[in-house]
């Protein structure tokens, strides 16, 4: 795991600093990171269930899913195809 100037460590507010950690060498951002990792240490969240009510990205247009992609920050969006796209956005 890659060391940061800006430790986990160091920032009190985090329940998880090593899930933390993990979540920031796989990509996501700072904020996005804290989130997850505070939202999992909380026996009272389920991050990992189905949340909202969006319809299933298969019902989206390619240009929804363009934007979505651009939103989180997926690299290569510009070259991928509708199908590319929802597997990128589920992480696969």
């Amino acid at each position: 795991m890659a060391k940061r100037s800006s430790n986990a460590n160091d920032n009190s507010s985090l329940k998880d600093p090593e899930l933390y950690e993990e979540l920031r060498d796989q990509g996501y951002s700072k904020e996005k990171s804290a989130r997850i990792s505070n939202a999992k240490a909380n026996p009272d969240m389920h991050p990992s269930k189905r949340g909202g009510k969006a319809p299933p990205y298969e019902e989206w247009t390619k240009d929804e899913l363009y934007a979505r992609a651009k939103e989180i920050g997926v690299e290569g969006r510009s070259d991928m195809t509708k199908d590319d796209l929802i597997a990128a956005l589920r992480g696969g």
